[in-house]
């Protein structure tokens, strides 16, 4: 077996540490969001975090880890009856992003149901994980359907399976441990609801910080045994500290004083719902247990404050987490009680465990930070941002000329437009139907939606179609010696059920950045609707990328990621000026979908060019244009075309250039959902018509 990389040997990342520890103290607080940049000791923390928790007692022989003192009466394996048991070291169980719902939640073998009427259960990673840790690596790249399911069984501390009238359940008592980097996309702010803290983290910036790092980590991959023997110390005493916190954990008391402040601080903050007072009542029990107090501090409330509530704030994918720290604290004098019994001297988690900086990280990487995981007290709090990806301090905005328009950069360059507000947009979907990850944006082939249909099943029988299979097997009753009630199913017979949902689409915004599309003020509106979008592509769960053209070429500005608010911060510095490439915008896109079409050839596209539908760029630029847009036409792409065009006298230069395309046009007007003007479009009536 691996020797892990201690967790006193970790260096910095007090905030990580501590939200870890608080969860071991108690699991009832639900879990850790760790939201970090790659190398920042986030998988090497919670790996660690194992071994310090104490062994637990189970059933002997029993799958699903029953407790022997209180034996689930519901247990598939059981019922056991109360008795010794055997010790087991707590186990750390990691959940692969690629998993399956079956390997999730466990597998039910119908066919054995149906034909045999045996209850065959295989347990899942639920059940491997009860009375342990479960580890999502990269939880936001995790199916939505997965992450619900294990949220789920993570409120409610059991796992249900049902198939086709067939019910298993099961305890599933875990510590929910969630790892992303936010460039990869964020999780929708309902799940992020569900995580009890959050924990930011970030490479140190300090050069001895990083030697350390460097050093321990060298040091443990020379010989993994020796390293963990010397820190053999630390880490006992760091466990003994666990297990007298659990045990002080029930005395703890949480006066009146306390859960004013705690009421006052999520009204202050707005945050939604009443989880989030639940979780800080919980988080600040578990500081004061930490710290071997019965009486909650206010210090406890605030540093629960730091860790239960910054990913609570976020409304939309394009704030950042975070609190401001002067309203917190004004917000905690202000309803401070009498019953207060006071801040205490030094940090509220009463010291540090383990020898002040340790650390080491798979890539090696950490966060500076004084102290072991109680220390600091900053809790990840970092000034109130901005609430959207059109902030920013005003003075380091470029001064803006006569009537509003920026004052050009040079160059025939204009500098950023400030993008207009977003608004609630047309669904435009790919025609067809697909096969593309889960999402919310065009017709595909699932594992979860309606019932559209049944085939024979390829692998593992999953959803089981009742009628079909009735029906395949009714018409050989006779020869199978049935001839009273009753059928007899055997395995050719069993049919497995076809479903039509939604997938998530890769969309690709092709942006015209040029002269004409500053005039008037253009570029303002044009960067409200591609932000508008792009909200749009978040709540779909699509992929984004941002080609831009103006001068004399075409730049990737974002390759297609999951991260909304990335191609967000790309389109508010986009500059606008010269002459309009069009077709070597176009040519860019193509080449975008092409490699993206090997990395995943599932994910179908759909292409919004935001444009006046002029070409003034490079030789012969209309004929070119219309060209490369006919490259498009020609792999039945599925296009929009985003009409720009302004005044009263028109072109119609985009509804040419979406012909081309094989596409649709619509205009900024005609965009938004709710706009009057607007007709009822979409790019399945552009298939159509080519049909």
């Amino acid at each position: 077996m691996t020797t892990p990389f201690p967790f006193t040997a970790v260096v910095g990342q007090d905030d990580l540490r501590l939200a870890l520890l608080l969860n071991a103290v108690s699991p009832a607080v639900g879990g850790v969001l760790v939201r970090g940049e790659k190398g920042t000791a986030k998988s090497t923390a919670v790996r660690a975090l194992s071994a310090l928790l104490p062994a637990v007692d189970v059933v002997p022989g029993c799958r699903f880890s029953c407790d022997p003192a209180a034996p689930d009466p519901s247990c598939p394996d059981g019922p056991h009856e109360p008795g010794p048991g055997t010790a087991r070291p707590s186990r750390m169980v990691e959940l692969p992003v690629g998993a399956s719902e079956d390997r999730l939640v466990g597998a039910l073998d119908i066919e054995r149901a149906l034909a045999e009427g045996v209850k065959a259960f295989e347990p899942g990673l639920l059940a491997d994980a009860h009375r342990g840790i479960l580890y999502v690596d990269e939880v936001n790249l995790l199916h939505d359907h997965l992450v619900d399911l294990l949220l789920d069984a993570a409120a409610m501390g059991a796992s249900y399976v049902e198939r086709e009238g067939v019910s298993v359940r099961h305890a599933a008592r875990f510590l929910l441990v969630g790892t992303m980097n936010p460039e990869e996309g964020e999780l929708r702010p309902q799940l992020l609801d569900r995580f009890g803290l959050t924990v930011e983290v970030a490479a140190s910036r300090e050069p001895d910080q990083r030697v350390e790092v460097v050093r321990r980590r060298l040091a443990y991959d020379d010989d993994p045994a020796a390293f963990a023997a010397r820190w053999a110390a630390e880490e006992a005493d760091v466990r003994q500290r666990v297990v007298a916190a659990r045990e002080l954990l029930p005395q703890v008391r949480l006066g009146d004083a306390a859960l004013r402040q705690i009421a006052a601080t999520c009204a202050a903050f707005e945050v939604d719902g009443m989880r989030a007072d639940i979780v800080m009542a919980r988080t600040a029990t578990a500081l004061a247990a930490w710290a071997g107090r019965t009486d909650v501090l206010a210090d406890d409330v605030r540093q629960a404050a730091l860790l239960a509530l910054p990913h609570r704030r976020r409304r939309n994918p394009f704030d950042a987490p975070g609190l401001d720290e002067d309203k917190l604290d004004e917000t905690l004098e202000e309803f401070a009680g009498d019953d207060d019994p006071g801040t205490g001297d030094g940090d509220p988690d009463g010291g540090d465990p383990g020898r002040g900086d340790g650390g080491g990280d798979d890539d090696g990487d950490d966060d500076p930070g004084p102290g072991g995981p109680g220390g600091g007290g900053g809790g990840g709090g970092r000034p109130e941002p901005d609430t959207g990806p059109r902030g920013g301090d005003a003075a380091a905005r470029p001064e803006a000329g006569e009537g509003g328009e920026p004052r050009p950069a040079g160059d025939g360059e204009r500098a950023p437009a400030r993008a207009a507000e977003p608004f609630r947009t047309k669904v435009l979907s790919v025609p067809g139907l697909g096969e593309g990850a889960a999402g919310r944006r065009s017709r595909a082939r699932t594992e979860h939606g309606r019932t559209t249909g049944a085939r024979r099943p390829r692998g593992a029988l999953t959803k089981l179609h009742l009628a079909a299979t009735v029906h395949a097997a009714a018409p050989h009753q006779r020869a199978r010696g049935r001839s009273g009630p009753g059928l007899v199913v055997r395995r050719d017979d069993l049919r497995q059920a076809t479903r039509e949902g939604r997938e998530g689409n890769l969309v690709l915004f092709v942006v015209d950045a040029s002269g004409s599309m500053a005039a008037r003020r253009r570029m303002s509106a044009v960067k409200g609707a591609v932000l508008s979008l792009l909200l749009d592509a978040y709540q779909r769960r699509d992929k984004v990328g941002l080609v831009t053209f103006r001068g004399t070429g075409a730049e990737v500005a974002l390759p297609p990621t999951s991260s909304v608010d990335a191609a967000a911060v790309r389109l508010e510095s986009l500059p606008t000026g010269g002459r309009t490439p069009l077709a070597a915008g176009l040519l860019k896109a193509h080449e975008v979908l092409r490699v993206e079409g090997l990395r995943d050839p599932a994910r179908r596209a759909l292409v919004v060019v935001v444009t006046d539908g002029r070409a003034t760029g490079g030789p012969e630029p209309v004929a070119f244009a219309e060209r490369a847009a006919r490259l498009f036409a020609a792999a039945q792409v599925a296009s929009v075309v985003v009409d720009c065009e302004t005044g009263p006298v028109r072109l119609g230069l985009a509804g040419r250039l979406a012909g081309e395309l094989g596409g649709t046009a619509v205009t900024l007007d005609e965009l938004r959902a709710d706009s009057i003007a607007g007709l009822v479009r979409d790019v399945r009536e552009t298939s159509r018509r080519a049909a």
